[in-house]
């Protein structure tokens, strides 16, 4: 009897760790859907706005660049243009959707004359570029081929279309990313522009 209840004893002894070990690999699957469904709850929180993704360039000086105007075009792009006045440089390019569905509120705002948009045409070819603007309307006041994407890459460009609100010294004082809105103009851009603007 007492030899049985050594016996047993030493099993639940085995089998203990060999339960423990199995109740980890139970638990990771658990775990690891715990923190993915964090992740998409977080994605999916309607407060949180995709498009208000920090830069590290916010309150900096534009990098140096200079650059060549689109195919065209007289007036080219470079850092010392961005001095002097409140502006903004729109990142775009001819095979982009989103540009296509920002460029009427940039023609509306360059007839209105709310503020100089600066082109900086993102990774295209020049003739594609060129007859985007002929065809669409050109609302900038200057433009810069970015051809290779070099500079783009120096503004901390994701993707395009974005668009950078510059301060008289030159500095980035705001990043949308994505398409600009009536709304986005409206609520955002518009207040910045007319806070930079103040003596």
């Amino acid at each position: 009897m007492t030899e049985d209840t050594t016996l047993t004893r030493t099993e639940d002894e085995k089998a203990r760790p060999l339960t423990k070990a199995r109740r980890l690999l139970w638990m990771l699957p658990v775990l690891v859907f715990s923190v993915l469904a964090g992740f998409m709850l977080w994605g999916l929180d309607p407060n949180r706005d995709p498009s208000k993704i920090p830069s590290v360039l916010i309150n900096k000086p534009v990098p140096e660049f200079d650059l060549a105007a689109v195919r065209g075009r007289e007036l080219g792009l470079s850092t010392a243009d961005l001095t002097g006045e409140v502006s903004l440089v729109n990142v775009f390019a001819s095979w982009c959707t989103a540009c296509r569905a920002e460029h009427p509120l940039l023609m509306q705002m360059k007839e209105a004359g709310v503020v100089p948009i600066h082109g900086l045409n993102y990774k295209d070819k020049p003739e594609d570029a060129a007859e985007w603007l002929d065809t669409l309307g050109d609302p900038y006041t200057r433009t810069g081929s970015d051809i290779d994407g070099r500079v783009g890459i120096e503004w901390g460009v994701y993707g395009v279309p974005e668009t950078f609100v510059i301060d008289r010294e030159g500095r980035i004082a705001f990043k949308q990313i994505g398409a600009v809105t009536p709304r986005i103009l409206k609520e955002t851009i518009i207040p910045i522009i007319e806070e930079l603007r103040k003596p």
